[in-house]
């Protein structure tokens, strides 16, 4: 697959609530997410990222998500996520945006890093 169609595919699974499928087919088994703090701030391979999967969901109920169209550039895409989210340990719910920057090799994503407003000044 070309990083658009890559791209694409991934979006359209994200739109869904489809991303166990978009692991499946899109990533590659050496990948490795990058989040901006702990406590799942770098995990490698797909083990590592159904632990992160099963942390966010431990987590965090999830009332809505908005995801944008991709921004690709040869090897790389950009989506930009919204999510409204309640905090289940805390019962805190609230919004917030992140950019999810993801890198292409052999057709698979194999590496994702995201960017956001982690509420500190």
């Amino acid at each position: 697959m070309t990083t658009k169609e890559v791209a694409d595919q991934l979006v359209a699974y994200c739109r869904n609530q489809q991303e166990e499928k978009a692991y499946q087919e899109l990533y590659s088994s050496n990948i490795t997410s990058i989040e901006m703090s702990e406590p799942m701030k770098e995990v490698h391979g797909m083990e590592g990222l159904q632990k992160k999967g099963q942390w966010w969901e431990e987590n965090f109920e999830v009332h809505g998500t908005k995801v944008s169209d991709p921004m690709v550039a040869d090897n790389h895409f950009a989506v930009t996520f919204w999510m409204d989210t309640t905090h289940k340990p805390s019962g805190q719910r609230s919004q917030m945006n992140e950019i999810g920057v993801y890198q292409v090799k052999d057709g698979k994503i194999w590496r994702e890093q995201f960017f956001y407003d982690k509420g500190e000044e």
